[in-house]
């Protein structure tokens, strides 16, 4: 299937894709920030330079696209042109995701994640409760919110 716009617009949409301070990143940190929690954005010296960085916590904080990072809920979908290339990203997206969460817990890190579809105005409070609960706990491991929603 062609596409329905021409190359040049395509390239000027896909420009406009941002990979820091996407709304659900601003989302989550505005609330986080509210609840009385400071943290550092985009830290340069840790592996994937993580969306939040809690060093109090010793916590960082990834807010994924699920469409992008491969959620699997209704908002993965997949293009219909140029598969080859879009299976080919995806696939190293991920690939990058788990070699970085990796580097990061080794460092020390408790990791955490959140996908993109619960930061809607009505899971956004729950997820914001959860991230709390998991940022003053003291537990070892991996957080991620949600594992997969129900389409």
């Amino acid at each position: 299937m062609a596409d329905i716009v021409s190359p040049e617009t395509r390239s000027r949409m896909m420009s406009g894709i941002r990979g820091r301070n996407t709304r659900p990143e601003l989302v989550l940190r505005s609330a986080l920030h509210a609840r009385g929690f400071r943290f550092r954005l985009h830290v340069r010296d840790l592996p994937g330079k993580p969306d939040l960085v809690f060093p109090k916590h010793r916590v960082v904080i990834q807010v994924h696209g699920c469409f992008w990072h491969r959620h699997g809920c209704k908002k993965t979908t997949n293009p219909s042109t140029n598969s080859e290339f879009w299976a080919l990203k995806f696939r190293q997206n991920v690939e990058r995701d788990v070699k970085t969460e990796a580097e990061l817990v080794e460092l020390g890190w408790r990791f955490g994640l959140v996908w993109e579809c619960v930061l809607s105005k009505d899971t956004e409070i729950t997820t914001v409760d959860r991230v709390e609960q998991f940022l003053l706990s003291s537990s070892i491991g991996r957080f991620e919110w949600p594992l997969c929603l129900p389409e």
